[in-house]
């Protein structure tokens, strides 16, 4: 199975975002659209802290830092950044994952509503 390939498929956010923010500052160029669903990870103590939000614009006047503007405001706030402590440097910055994906399986649309058939997907090893 393959689709088109996605780069990236996740990286981090340039700044922290706080709760109620609509936007995030990515830290690289990403090829994802809008209408996308996208996970940010939570950055605190919490594991459920988590935000998963659709992609309503994106803003590339810097392309290599683009600005994504969610479907609604965030929930948990999401630290960015790299903290430096003696000669050690530790990246801190909130992760964010494209969850769409571009392989779809379906049934024969002219009949599977007719028939009662979709597709069927049998894994083994």
């Amino acid at each position: 199975m393959h689709g088109p390939k996605r780069t990236p498929v996740w990286t981090v956010m340039e700044e922290t975002a706080n709760i109620g923010d609509s936007t995030i500052k990515l830290s690289e160029a990403v090829d994802w659209k809008v209408g996308e669903q996208i996970a940010i990870a939570p950055t605190g103590f919490d594991p459920h802290a988590a935000d998963k939000r659709s992609i309503k614009a994106i803003d590339n006047t810097d392309p290599a830092k683009p600005v994504i503007t969610l479907d609604k405001p965030l929930e948990h706030k999401h630290y960015a950044a790299i903290e430096t402590y003696g000669n050690e440097t530790i990246d801190m910055r909130a992760e964010v994952a494209l969850l769409s994906r571009n392989v779809v399986f379906r049934g024969d649309v002219e009949t599977s509503a007719d028939n009662k058939y979709g597709a069927t997907i049998f894994l083994h090893s």
